[in-house]
């Protein structure tokens, strides 16, 4: 396994939180990093384009504040996700606010990210791809990405259907790189049972979606709050890509989740995103992960963070205690 140098010292648990569209944003971000996971957001959250380097800005400010303040605590750095598509036609000038703020990890999704990895190692930053099948990661892995997104089945949002044994198993026969696994972690056993696969991080964002400091609606964190596994719906109706929503939202919004007709990826435009018939689907039809079950409440990021690292430590402990061989 192999973690980068400015991550290694640097967490309270091996978790990124995951880039959510329209709910991830600074405060989020900050509170995620100053908990000692890493917190992340897409950069077309930030509308107009000019108001990415007011967010980066006060993410780096308030980050180094806290930093100084508090020389034995474990601050996490943070990434930005750029979304690698023929329609974001933000991407070049988004690309550049990142770079002249030197953001540390760059996530990339979709397209092979061959343009985006020179100029972000130029300044010392990485890039981590997602990905959701071995045919998209031997073709990050060919453009120099320093780690790989597996994004297994029962992620939230845009998901693969691969099983993560599979998935993770196959890339560490070509790939010894970074490894984050995505797919129902909401627990600090599942990261824990996460490493033990073979990946370095846990990926988590639908759990990160219950808590104060996320843009979310408060109807949509209470949706969460009584979901379980059975009610996420797999479709590709929404932006023509797969992904896992929440059953109640697409009743609210008058379809029928068991009747839903195939999307088409043609149809798919970030260049409009911020339109509200663009964004519909991120506004009003709300994605989550199969592991919503294990959500029980709203709290802060702090508080969470806490609980996860006593479910991990837990976790250690009872599989010493269990088991003999």
């Amino acid at each position: 396994m192999s973690l980068p140098d400015i991550l290694k010292d640097n967490l309270s648990l091996p978790i990124v939180g995951s880039p959510m569209f329209i709910i991830s944003g600074p405060e989020l971000v900050i509170s995620q990093c100053k908990a000692g996971v890493v917190g992340s957001f897409p950069a077309l959250n930030a509308r107009p384009q000019e108001l990415l380097d007011t967010w980066l800005t006060q993410i780096n400010d308030e980050l180094n504040d806290y930093k100084a303040k508090n020389p034995d605590k474990k601050v996490a750095p943070y990434a930005v996700n750029q979304i690698i598509h023929h329609s974001n036609t933000r991407l070049e000038a988004d690309l550049k606010t990142c770079i002249k703020h030197k953001v540390p990890i760059i996530i990339t999704s979709l397209m092979a990210p061959d343009d985006i990895v020179g100029p972000v190692h130029s300044y010392g930053g990485l890039v981590f791809h997602d990905v959701i099948n071995i045919r998209h990661a031997k073709r990050a892995v060919k453009a120099g990405v320093d780690g790989l997104i597996l994004v297994a089945s029962g992620a939230g949002g845009h998901a693969g259907a691969l099983n993560p044994f599979a998935l993770v198993n196959e890339v560490r026969q070509f790939f010894d790189g970074t490894i984050l696994l995505a797919g129902s972690i909401s627990t600090g056993s599942d990261v824990l049972s996460a490493q033990a696969m073979g990946a370095d991080l846990a990926y988590m964002g639908t759990r990160f979606i219950a808590t104060q400091e996320c843009r979310a609606q408060a109807e949509y964190k209470e949706m969460l709050v009584s979901s379980a596994a059975s009610d996420i719906i797999y479709s590709s109706l929404f932006t023509g890509v797969n992904g896992n929503y929440l059953k109640g939202s697409i009743t609210a919004a008058g379809l029928d989740p068991e009747n839903l007709s195939e999307g088409q990826k043609t149809k798919m435009d970030f260049a409009n995103i911020e339109k509200d018939k663009a964004a519909k689907a991120w506004k009003d039809i709300w994605g989550a992960g199969q592991g919503v079950g294990s959500i029980h409440e709203i709290q802060t990021t702090e508080n969470l963070v806490k609980s996860l690292k006593g479910e991990y430590q837990d976790a250690k402990k009872n599989i010493d205690q269990r088991f003999y061989f």
